[in-house]
């Protein structure tokens, strides 16, 4: 009995070795919803985080657009409309998830360095000519 336990821990190890990547490993639920960006948490440990997104509208898609940057979160650089320019010097764009219906979620997992990170619907209503940036969704994340 004691070799199979053995075996077993040493098979855990293994798998555990394997999928792990030795790096910190975290889960992030964020809600957007008109006008707000809401993390569970405002930061998270440096390694792989996974963001685990649902739109509660009520009555919008919207994204979540993780950014690296120093800059304030309501200081990006927009365009004449508010839509951040996501080309712009000072910000790099790590990754996002894009147009995500109301009562939708979506899972994004990134590698994130130490640092300061804005999260953002960058989403333009050209119907409603509104900026979902400029209209309040946004806000500061830091990854230790």
């Amino acid at each position: 009995m004691r070799t199979g336990g053995r075996i077993a821990v040493t098979v855990a190890f293994a798998v555990a070795a394997a999928c792990g990547g030795g790096g910190a490993q975290s889960t992030v639920d964020v809600t957007l919803r008109e006008f707000a960006v809401e993390p569970a948490q405002s930061s998270a440990p440096a390694g792989e985080v996974t963001f685990e997104v649902r739109n509660e509208g009520p009555n919008d898609p919207h994204e979540l657009v993780v950014i690296r940057t120093d800059l304030a979160p309501d200081a990006l650089p927009t365009d004449d409309r508010g839509v951040v320019d996501e080309e712009a010097e000072g910000i790099e764009v790590v990754d996002e998830v894009e147009e995500i219906p109301v009562g939708g979620s979506a899972t994004l997992t990134v590698e994130l360095d130490p640092g300061s990170y804005v999260l953002i619907c960058n989403i333009y209503d050209e119907e409603e000519q509104e900026a979902h940036y400029a209209q309040g969704m946004r806000t500061a994340f830091t990854v230790e």
